[in-house]
């Protein structure tokens, strides 16, 4: 059986702990698409661990992490990752990296910063970990495949080839030194020699997996808003969020994901530039900053402050409808136990009409919140394990919540930790 888990929203949803609250009972995950640019916090009997390019499935000796085709791979990233985690007690994850991985290349960085340097104002809040260039040259047909590295011959002259082309960008757009071919070619050198124990023909694996009847989990980044295709194009990541893109990022047939477990946060937040509808600020967006998750609302990868909002039902729903949710886990319901009152986002007001459905982002630019409030519950639900034991008010919310998004909410997570979940 193959379930994915993605996000709902603009990522930050709390993926990492469903992903390893469920890696318990799975043989196989698989991180297929995105790179090192976010992360899933994780709080275990290890510690807290913010991972960025390892599937959560590395705290469980049964399982298998798979880095997938679909992958950035930035390989000493990867390698200090492993390494990190290993110093902090984790036993050593059992890690399989795609052959058909593609590399982040050191240009890939340097071409992500200066680009955001030339934009000025008008940049995208890139994380400057060279996805974007990354993508780029995967599609325009000039990326390295980590079973290239195993080719010197091939290697080398690639490689002559390929920084041709980048250093008259260098040179000529960006007014920054050129790169040697030697360097760049004993760089590689190197990446083959630290990724060489993990290399595999994963989606051979996967098929036998399959064919063996074991548990496959599939692990996303960021979320449906993110999409270069549905979301908030162009403020958007550079490969499919989409539970789909787990069939090509994994290597498996797509009729074979029978669980799209869909992860959305019961209030929104946001790292980086793009529109928001029902973004608050000041004060009211300080003090759910403040509270939110375990140690407030700070991007894993990039520490900055996330922007924070309420509830969007119209932005979840869609969120749910593209990725194809078959069930929806509710993630830091316990946060807003504060409030006297919850706005919910049910509409939007573009040019005087209201709307449920989810625009095109020149619309979504126009668009106004249309709330509904609801009353707040003003306790602490943190340890409640019985969905039935919950205050008459929360459960309120919750049941609002999934009516509008129109897809169950079967799991509540009410605190940071493992353990800290409600089943419905």
């Amino acid at each position: 059986m193959v379930r994915a888990i993605v996000g709902a929203n603009w990522g930050d949803e709390g993926k990492g702990k469903i992903t390893d609250m469920l890696g318990e009972s799975s043989d196989v995950v698989v991180r297929f698409q995105g790179g090192s640019n976010a992360g899933h916090t994780i709080i275990n009997k290890y510690g807290k661990f913010a991972l960025h390019l390892l599937p959560s499935g590395v705290f469980y000796n049964h399982t298998t992490s798979i880095i997938g085709n679909g992958v950035a791979l930035n390989i000493p990233y990867l390698c200090s990752e492993i390494e990190s985690l290993i110093n902090r007690g984790v036993p050593k994850p059992n890690i399989l990296v795609s052959d058909r991985a593609q590399i982040v290349m050191p240009y890939h960085i340097l071409f992500d910063e200066y680009e955001e340097e030339r934009l000025g104002k008008k940049s995208f809040g890139s994380t400057k970990s060279g996805i974007a260039p990354f993508y780029s040259d995967k599609y325009a047909k000039i990326g390295f495949q980590v079973s290239e590295l195993f080719d010197e011959a091939l290697l080398k002259e690639k490689v002559e080839r390929v920084l041709e082309q980048k250093n008259i960008l260098l040179e000529h757009m960006y007014h920054k030194p050129k790169l040697s071919v030697d360097d760049l070619y004993q760089t590689l050198l190197d990446y083959r020699n630290m990724v060489a124990p993990y290399v595999a023909d994963t989606a051979l694996f996967i098929h036998n997996a399959l064919k063996e009847e074991k548990t496959i989990l599939l692990e996303g980044q960021l979320g449906t808003l993110k999409d270069p295709d549905f979301g908030i194009y162009p403020m958007v990541t550079s490969s499919s969020t989409l539970a789909a893109y787990g069939a090509i990022g994994a290597g498996i047939s797509p009729y074979e994901i029978k669980d799209i477990i869909c992860v959305v946060k019961a209030y929104s937040s946001a790292v980086g530039a793009g529109e928001f509808v029902s973004e608050i600020f000041g004060d009211e967006a300080d003090e759910l900053r403040k509270r939110g998750g375990d140690a407030g609302e700070f991007g894993a990868t990039t520490g900055r402050p996330r922007r924070m909002g309420w509830f969007d039902a119209v932005a979840t729903r869609y969120g749910c409808c593209m990725q194809g949710a078959t069930e929806v886990a509710l993630t830091v319901l316990d946060v807003l136990g504060y409030l006297d009152e919850l706005p919910v986002c049910v509409g939007y007001e573009i040019d005087g009409k209201v709307t449920k459905d989810f625009p095109v982002t020149a619309k979504l630019a126009k668009a106004k919140p249309v709330y509904e409030i609801l009353p707040g519950w003003k306790c602490e639900i943190r340890g409640i394990k019985n969905y039935a034991d919950l205050p008459e008010n929360c459960r309120r919310y919750i049941e609002f919540i999934e009516r509008e998004i129109e897809t169950p909410i079967t799991m509540i997570s009410n605190g940071p930790a493992r353990e800290e979940i409600i089943r419905r």
